[in-house]
């Protein structure tokens, strides 16, 4: 039972029409510790039971049993509890030591399958930093719901259809080459892409070559398919490169054209129920009453939407996976799409559509500058990660010259550090990339939350001291249950990132366990030989071991040396 929990039900001893549930929502963590650990506030109970909030805390702290307590006070319309520094301490750091792996773990899921979409480059393009935070979101976010006992499944709905690879196609007959490709694949096609958009506007027809080798696709073209292949193929191959790095791992790559050989059955059942309508030579659905625009499922020239294949997606997923989520980590930009799916989707009547939730994040940009495909000024993802690894390199050669696995290190740390720069912003705001900040063992980055574990492993191992089961875990100081208590959150922290789908909660979360513990390093000599420096140890174990797990979650390595 957590502290919140004790408390309500203390309270529910003298507020019997009140449950403990309700009780537990309303308590609240001062924000200075000399106002306790936890207060209570009456305002809500004035109305109903006639008093002023000061008299119904005073009455309430004498009817109350507070022997559980070091003390409970009243401060104004406030009850403040005073936890029993000791035991409730002792209980905490029992918990991390004894199972830390599983440490803040709730059983919210009940193993319920969750699929997440994230990450979905497009075939025959690199990945660019634009893909990074899709695919580190939607990474992080099935860690944490596998932390809360969902079951994710994580797919990589690659971007391998559409009328995008007709116009890669028709450049690729005017003006590619075999040879050059096979020397630099995924760039020499990224070039002639680049060439045939940006020519388009002088060229219309250009547009009209790529829509027609689309529909030659569709219509099983040989040579075509052949093409699609091999494209797929070599990007496939790219992209696995970056996801090693990253270590990322899917349990589907089926990408658009997967779903493409599957739409007849949902054509067919927007038939049957009349939902389809032709308008101007295509046909759609009509979602007026929804105040959203139609849904567009058969062009005028007979070739499919993207639409038409997320719908028949869904249902696929939802046939295979039997989920209890269904997320799509995608841009914030897709906000009114997403709307137009489950719109889609409750109209054809599946009861289901609703866990359906569009994961939406915001853009990101290098130095200020933004990113486009179409014109050519991208950043590869897998060259920023070789440079921040590069970086992470001289800083720790230049700290630690004498560190056994130093190249291991500089790419756990490297990687790390574009991660957690990604990750420490709430999924929905804008990010801006600088390297040289983001690699910095100072400040709020990653390096600094990895040196910082890197240092509570290199105290433990001074100290000498492992098994903490013989330890008096109470003797823990004023100092001590700062920490202890604020890895008492631990399990709120990961319940909040899941509930809200926002990994920086996480990130934030170990920023701040690592800065109180350096200035607790700063003020503290722990090493001292006195009755509680096995005590001080344990806390520095369970420090170490909280970090860990946290950046685990955000898909990032924490070195036991830097």
């Amino acid at each position: 039972m957590n502290e919140q929990a004790q408390i309500a039900m203390t309270l529910q001893t003298v507020l019997p029409e009140l449950s403990v549930a309700e009780i537990e929502s309303k308590i609240e963590r001062p924000k200075d510790s000399n106002n306790g650990d936890f207060a209570f506030p009456t305002f809500f109970l004035a109305k109903q039971l006639h008093q002023a909030p000061q008299a119904i805390a005073a009455d309430l702290i004498a009817k109350l049993d507070t022997s559980k307590y070091e003390k409970v006070v009243q401060a104004g319309p406030y009850i403040n509890f005073y936890m029993n520094q000791g035991q409730v301490g002792a209980d905490i750091l029992k918990a991390i030591l004894a199972d830390p792996a599983n440490y803040g773990r709730r059983d919210l899921g009940h193993n319920a399958p969750a699929s997440v979409e994230f990450s979905s480059p497009n075939i025959a393009k690199p990945m660019g930093m634009g893909h990074l935070r899709s695919t580190m979101i939607g990474e992080s976010i099935a860690r944490i719901l596998e932390k809360e006992h969902y079951k994710p499944i994580r797919i990589d709905y690659l971007g391998d259809w559409g009328t995008q690879f007709g116009k890669m196609m028709a450049a690729y007959k005017m003006w590619g080459s075999e040879e050059e490709v096979a020397k630099d694949p995924i760039n020499v096609l990224l070039s002639y892409y680049v060439r045939i958009s940006r020519e388009a506007d002088e060229h219309p027809e250009y547009d009209d070559m790529g829509r027609e080798w689309f529909a030659k696709l569709e219509h099983g073209d040989e040579e075509a398919w052949q093409l699609w292949r091999w494209f797929r193929s070599i990007s496939l191959e790219r992209f696995q490169r970056v996801y090693k790095m990253l270590d990322v791992n899917f349990d589907s790559f089926n990408g658009e054209a997967f779903s493409a050989q599957k739409m007849g059955e949902s054509i067919q059942l927007l038939r049957d129920k009349k939902l389809l309508k032709k308008s101007q030579g295509a046909e759609i659905v009509d979602l007026e009453k929804y105040d959203l625009p139609p849904l567009l499922i058969i062009k005028s020239n007979g070739t499919s939407t993207y639409i038409t294949r997320d719908i028949a997606t869904a249902l696929y997923r939802k046939r295979m996976f039997g989920h209890a989520k269904s997320l799509y980590v995608v841009g914030a930009e897709q906000e009114a799409y997403f709307n137009q799916l489950k719109a889609g989707l409750k109209e054809m009547g599946f009861n289901w559509y609703d866990q359906i939730e569009h994961i939406s994040f915001g853009l990101m940009s290098i130095n200020g500058q933004k990113m486009s495909t179409r014109k050519g000024n991208t950043v590869s993802l897998e060259d920023v990660l070789n440079d921040s690894i590069d970086l992470a390199r001289q800083q720790i050669a230049e700290k630690n010259p004498d560190l056994a696995n130093a190249d291991e290190v500089a790419k756990q740390v490297g990687v790390g550090a574009v991660i957690f720069h990604d990750l420490k912003n709430n999924r929905r705001n804008a990010v801006d990339f600088n390297l040289d900040e983001v690699v910095k063992f100072e400040g709020e980055t990653g390096p600094y939350v990895q040196y910082s574990r890197a240092r509570a492993e290199s105290i433990l191992r001074k100290g000498g001291l492992r098994d903490f089961s013989q330890v008096d875990l109470t003797k823990i100081g004023a100092e001590e249950w700062e920490l202890v208590s604020f890895m008492g959150r631990f399990a709120d922290v990961i319940q909040r990132a899941a509930d809200n789908y926002d990994p920086s909660v996480i990130a934030k979360f170990a920023l701040e366990l690592a800065k109180r513990f350096n200035r607790y390093y700063a003020h503290t000599r722990i090493l001292v030989d006195d009755e509680q420096r096995d005590a001080r140890l344990a806390v520095v174990q369970a420090i170490s071991h909280v970090l860990k797990y946290a950046l685990l979650m955000l898909d990032i390595k924490a070195p036991d040396e830097m």
